[in-house]
C-alpha cells in the first residue's frame, strides 16, 4: 500500500481537532505527552522550544513564560494560540540556524508528503546538543474500532518514527506506549472520538450506534527523542 499523508483540515473545520483534543481530556486515563515533553526541555534547560504544528498551544500551556515559539499553518487554530505563535510552514522555518534548544513535532508529521524535509528544518534550527521531540500514533492504534477507521498507510507513524529520525539524529529514545488507555462511557463519547479520528459526522454516528458501551480503547504509539550531537553539521 502506497503511503500517503492525510491532508490536515484545521482551517476548514477547527472543531474536528477540538473533538479530538475534549475527548482525550475527558476520557484518557493519563495525560497527552506535551506535559511529559514539557518537563524535559526544562529540565534540560533546552529552551527556548520551538512547537512546529502548535495548533492552540497545548504546549505552551505546560512550559514558563517566555520559553515557547509555536508554528502552525491554520490561521483559525493559532488566532486561539497563546502570544508567541506564527504562520508557517513546517518545511521551510522562518528562523535561523541553532535558534532553539528544543523542537518538538507533536502529532503533525503525518500531515506531510515528506516528513523527511520537517526533520531536516528541525535539525537545522537546533542548537548543538539540542532535542527534538516527535509523537505519532501506531498503524495499529484503537484496535476495538478498527473495522470503523479507515485502513491507510501513512508517511510517518510510530513504527518509523525511530528509523526516520535516525537519519538525521543521535542518540534516538523511544517511549511506546501500549495499553487500554481510554474509556468511552456511551455512544456519543465514541462517536466524537471517530469524528477526532477523522471520520465524517454522519459516518461517525453510524458507527458509533453499531457499537456496545462503554467501551476501552486500547492507545497505541511512541514518543521519540532526538538529539543534534554537537559538532553536527546540518545535513
Amino acid at each position: 500500500m502506497r503511503r500517503g499523508a492525510i491532508p490536515p483540515d484545521y482551517e476548514a473545520d477547527p472543531e474536528r481537532f477540538r473533538t479530538a483534543r475534549a475527548v482525550l481530556h475527558r476520557h484518557a486515563a493519563a495525560g497527552d505527552v506535551h506535559e511529559r515533553v514539557a518537563a524535559r526541555m526544562v529540565a534540560e534547560r533546552l529552551t527556548p522550544v520551538l512547537d512546529v504544528g502548535c495548533g492552540e498551544g497545548e504546549l505552551a500551556r505546560h512550559l514558563p513564560p517566555d520559553a515557547w515559539v509555536g508554528l502552525d499553518s491554520s490561521p483559525r487554530l493559532l488566532a486561539a494560540a497563546p502570544p508567541g505563535a506564527v504562520g508557517g510552514d513546517a518545511t521551510a522555518l522562518p528562523f535561523a540556524d541553532e535558534a532553539f534548544g528544543s523542537v518538538a513535532l507533536l502529532y503533525v508529521l503525518y500531515h506531510l508528503d515528506d516528513p523527511r524535509l520537517a526533520l531536516a528544518e528541525a535539525h537545522r534550527v537546533l542548537r548543538p546538543d539540542g532535542l527534538v521531540a516527535v509523537a505519532a500514533p501506531s498503524r495499529h492504534d484503537s484496535p476495538e474500532l478498527a473495522a470503523a477507521l479507515p485502513a491507510r498507510s501513512l508517511t510517518f507513524d510510530a513504527e518509523l518514527a525511530p528509523e526516520l529520525l535516525a537519519e538525521r539524529f543521535d542518540e534516538i529514545e523511544v517511549a511506546r506506549w501500549d495499553a487500554p488507555l481510554l474509556s468511552l462511557p456511551t455512544r456519543d463519547a465514541v462517536r466524537d472520538y471517530l469524528v477526532g479520528k477523522g471520520l465524517a459526522r454522519e459516518v461517525a454516528a453510524a458507527e458509533a450506534a453499531s457499537v456496545e458501551a462503554p467501551l476501552t480503547v486500547t492507545k497505541r504509539g511512541a514518543l521519540v527523542y532526538g538529539r543534534r550531537r554537537a559538532g553536527a553539521a546540518t545535513r
